[in-house]
């Protein structure tokens, strides 16, 4: 049996993409391990490699997996009608996030199954009964298309991250070298928990795991840890800090391991403004950049999206992690009621902050989110290539051009000339031209994004 897993790219009707930040694929390396004793199994990367014509014709896969985000779902579909071109006879399989929260979306003639979920254990049940001759309709964890008939896997299974194998990472060699984060490469990633107990509109995270916050044991962490080649290892959960016990221990065990690398990690603001002796651990230990969600620079905003965290934590959060010396990837939300106002004044509170990273993503209601649920009626567009984050799916309130045009200002102005130099001088000086033309193509498809809605 020769199973061929896919990571799909952004569709070019996405703005950014994969311009910034291209994370090895994880979960595909976590399906491959689970399934290398019942097939030959390779990992196709199409952000790095996008010949899947020649994949097909060159392995022959008996079965075809493909995993999705949201602004995938367009993407997915026409591959897999590719691959069904290619061979009717061929398995296919969708999983991934927005398999999990909106499954019917893939009830497509070209798509065979659908696996709703953690996809190590349903994955290798199909591989048996397709070798088999049986039938798919009562795997736990996989949906059919043609059928509303589904069973869910257990959630004692599903929630057991001690018991997935550790990720095929030897799969991804030849892409590795890729893998990075602005600065950070080549950039690893490792998974050490999974969800969040917190319950923000926006997010649909913490729904996949019912409000739990799942942990992999400290000790399994630090053995796969040690097992990595890369020096940067960034930490793909959807929360890293929430257990702050849990997380000075694995720091403690890594330090007694002796391994030394550099991280980037996830950190709500009020965790790190209720723990800063926690970041100072990790600090000694190679912590170099924290991803942190501050959201919104009022505290009306903050409770309409029911973050729970306030200003203040974003503010203490900062100062912590400046004084330490530690990168903040600082992520904010645009509203779509925001106006000239709000964008000047978000500007001046990240000036304030002297933030080196700030970034700007569109208030999304992605589907299986509550906010999804309380605005879908609202939506300006169902097209799933506009749910990147940038493309508004709201009504603004000024006009979209004029929102789209305060959009690309704030990004050029936020930070002032010597941080802008500072911010460069982290990267290798032949990556400069090409990431200052990035951001000047990025920056005027922003201003120019109210045009895209005509076209659609």
């Amino acid at each position: 049996m020769k199973v061929l897993l896919v990571q799909p790219t952004t569709p070019s009707t996405a703005i950014a993409g994969d311009d910034w930040f291209v994370f090895e694929p994880l979960a595909l390396e976590y399906l491959a391990a689970g399934i290398t004793q019942e097939a030959d199994v390779r990992i196709l990367d199409l952000r790095l490699d996008g010949d899947l014509k020649s994949a097909l014709e060159g392995f022959a896969p008996n079965v075809v997996g493909i995993t999705a985000y949201t602004v995938h779902v367009n993407t997915v579909t026409r591959l897999f009608e590719v691959v069904k071109q290619w061979n009717p006879a061929a398995l296919t399989v969708v999983g991934g996030h927005h398999a999990t929260v909106a499954p019917d979306d893939f009830k497509s003639p070209h798509i065979d199954l659908i696996v709703v979920g953690e996809g190590v254990h349903p994955l290798r049940e199909i591989l048996r009964r397709a070798a088999s001759g049986s039938r798919f309709d009562d795997i736990p964890g996989v949906a059919m298309p043609d059928s509303d008939c589904f069973t869910p896997l257990d959630d004692a299974t599903a929630a057991d991250l001690d018991g997935l194998p550790e990720p095929a990472r030897s799969l991804t060699t030849t892409y590795r070298s890729r893998y990075f984060c602005d600065w950070l490469k080549p950039l690893a990633s490792i998974r050490t928990s999974k969800g969040c107990p917190y319950r923000c509109k926006f997010c649909s995270l913490w729904k996949l795991t019912c409000g739990k916050y799942l942990k992999r044991t400290p000790q399994m962490v630090v053995n796969e840890l040690g097992s990595i080649e890369e020096e940067s290892v960034f930490f793909a959960d959807d929360e890293s800090l929430i257990d702050a016990q849990r997380m000075k221990a694995l720091a403690s065990l890594i330090s007694e391991a002796g391994i030394q690398k550099q991280y980037f990690l996830y950190g709500r603001s009020d965790t790190i403004a209720r723990n800063p002796d926690l970041l100072e651990a990790w600090r000694k230990i190679g912590l170099v950049r924290v991803f942190v969600g501050m959201e919104f620079f009022r505290n009306e905003d903050l409770d309409y999206v029911g973050k729970k965290s306030t200003v203040n934590d974003n503010d203490s959060a900062v100062k912590i992690l400046h004084d330490l010396g530690i990168d903040i990837y600082a992520s904010f939300v645009l509203r779509p009621e925001f106006e000239k106002r709000d964008f000047r004044e978000l500007r001046r509170y990240c000036r304030s902050l002297r933030l080196d990273y700030p970034s700007f993503a569109v208030l999304t209601p992605l589907p299986g989110t509550d906010l999804y649920d309380e605005v879908k009626e609202e939506l300006i567009t169902h097209n799933y290539d506009y749910f990147d984050f940038i493309h508004t799916l709201l009504p603004t309130r000024s006009t979209m051009k004029s929102f789209y045009k305060s959009y690309a200002w704030l990004i050029n102005t936020v930070l002032p000339p010597r941080q802008k130099i500072s911010f460069l001088r982290k990267f290798p000086v032949r990556e400069i031209g090409p990431i200052l033309g990035r951001s000047i193509r990025i920056q005027r498809r922003i201003k120019n994004a109210w045009k895209d809605y005509d076209a659609d």
